[in-house]
């Protein structure tokens, strides 16, 4: 699932920055990397380890926001003789920088992601290797995990490995670029292939029953002196993009599962009780749910941009359990091994200069893929990675984060009223009064109470009685319904 990122303009940033700051210290957040740490980057940078395959020659691009300078993936795609496909994928090698137990590995530790805030980021490795020396930036050489999938013609997976490479990324392209010239049939061919395996894959994970919830980001700006917030709906490219990282992400787990060693992200499927209260939420809303439709299907079909379906979205966010890590080794296999959302086996391991446990499993894919023993600094990591990710911050920083600008930009209309939309109810908490409202203009979730019992889905016209980024509590904007 997406996460929800925050954009704001240089007016926004100066705003809101001594609230920002306050979250930043409330959540312990490092600051600037020790002297021995950028001193050991340094060194790193001017020295990597590199790998003996050279893989240059292949025309790599990336797809980022315009201002990314850690760019972990790049790729290059192209048609097989005799129908198919092929997808190299490189993915930045961190572990060609840090070496175990050094100054880097143990910063990386203590810090586990990077973090994003809406003014910036607070990265998981010092820059001069994050957004330098390792970023698949392009015109340089750069050791990287090189990924090479081979698709049959209805995108399934033929055959996956991985192994190190030195790559040259050609392009630095944009998801809205990217987009604009499949669209217009101007895209070159490794790129315009992007719709046609993304679109096959995105039908794969359809027939093997993975969910994608289809929830817009949010964007803010500062206009003639006030804050603007404004949804923005996923482009197609973004979920064809994803269904690479995806799909690599399923391959490592499958190569790991084989090999007998590893580490999975997992997550359980829903309980009972949850689908049969989210089917009684559709009933509710009048969408129709028939119970030969899974729920994946379901969610296929609905449109965000509709407020019931939108409500709907809002609550299956909830439906399934929280994802955790499950290392393994020695083949015990863990009990569990499928992630419910992806509907297969997977593993994070495309991220690895904003994730720390991204690292491990790509050192123990390469490993498996030459068919030698995992290195020992992975082996001895590997049980403790649970809890050193279970440490990461990132998601309390997204949470907190879109709370303060929400305030920030309803601070100065209190008292007014806005029409809104019932997103969300706490009736199973035995609190049917009290929930959350999804306003179209400005675009803000707020905290309701209401007089009445609050329906799902309805729309509603709700007084602002709160707009505090200072206020200690998680409902820093308040509304109330008579």
């Amino acid at each position: 699932m997406r996460r929800r990122p925050m954009h704001l303009s240089d007016a926004a940033e100066a705003a809101l920055r001594a609230a920002l700051q306050k979250l930043r210290t409330a959540l312990q957040v490092p600051a600037e990397f020790p002297a021995p740490v950028l001193e050991a980057a340094d060194a790193a940078a001017a020295a990597p380890r590199l790998p003996d395959e050279d893989a240059t020659h292949l025309p790599f691009f990336t797809i980022d926001p315009p201002t990314s300078k850690d760019l972990d993936q790049a790729m290059y795609l192209e048609r097989r003789p005799g129908g198919g496909f092929r997808v190299h994928y490189a993915i930045a090698d961190v572990a060609a920088f840090v070496t175990a137990d050094d100054e880097l590995d143990a910063e990386a530790h203590e810090r586990v992601e990077t973090l994003y805030f809406p003014d910036g980021k607070v990265p998981l490795h010092p820059p001069v290797i994050s957004e330098g020396a390792g970023s698949l930036l392009p015109g340089r050489d750069v050791p990287a995990l090189l990924w090479q999938h081979d698709l049959d013609g209805d995108g399934e997976v033929t055959q996956s490995h991985v192994r190190r490479a030195l790559v040259r990324s050609r392009a630095k392209l944009d998801y809205a670029g990217v987009q604009r010239a499949i669209d217009a049939g101007t895209a070159e061919e490794s790129v315009a292939l992007l719709r046609e395996i993304g679109t096959l894959r995105e039908a794969v994970e359809a027939a093997r029953g993975g969910i994608s919830l289809p929830l817009p980001d949010q964007e803010v700006a500062f206009e003639d002196g006030s804050f603007r917030l404004s949804y923005r709906a996923p482009l197609p490219v973004d979920g064809w993009n994803e269904q690479i990282s995806l799909m690599t992400g399923m391959a490592a787990a499958r190569i790991m599962l084989d090999s007998g060693t590893g580490i999975l992200r997992t997550q359980p499927p829903a309980p009972n009780h949850e689908v049969a209260r989210l089917r009684l939420i559709a009933q509710d809303l009048n969408i129709d749910w028939q119970h030969h439709v899974s729920y994946a299907d379901l969610i296929r079909r609905l449109d965000p941009q509709d407020q019931k379906h939108a409500a709907f979205l809002h609550e299956a966010t909830g439906l399934l359990e929280k994802s955790v890590y499950t290392p393994f080794r020695d083949h015990r296999l863990p009990e569990f091994t499928l992630h419910a959302a992806i509907a297969a086996p997977y593993a994070h391991c495309t991220a690895p200069l904003r994730r720390l446990v991204d690292r491990y499993a790509g050192e123990l894919c390469v490993a498996a893929c030459a068919d030698q023993a995992p290195p020992s600094w992975v082996l001895a990591a590997l049980d403790g990675l649970p809890d050193v990710m279970a440490r990461g911050k990132g998601g309390k920083v997204d949470r907190r984060s879109v709370d303060l600008v929400e305030a920030a930009v309803l601070m100065h209309r209190v008292g007014e009223v806005f029409d809104a939309t019932v997103i969300d109810t706490d009736k199973e908490l035995d609190r049917p009064r009290e929930g959350k409202v999804h306003l179209a203009d400005p675009a803000v979730l707020g905290k309701v109470r209401s007089a009445a019992a609050l329906v799902l889905g309805a729309s509603v016209r709700a007084t602002l009685k709160r707009a505090d980024p200072g206020h200690s509590g998680e409902d820093k904007v308040l509304f109330t319904v008579p």
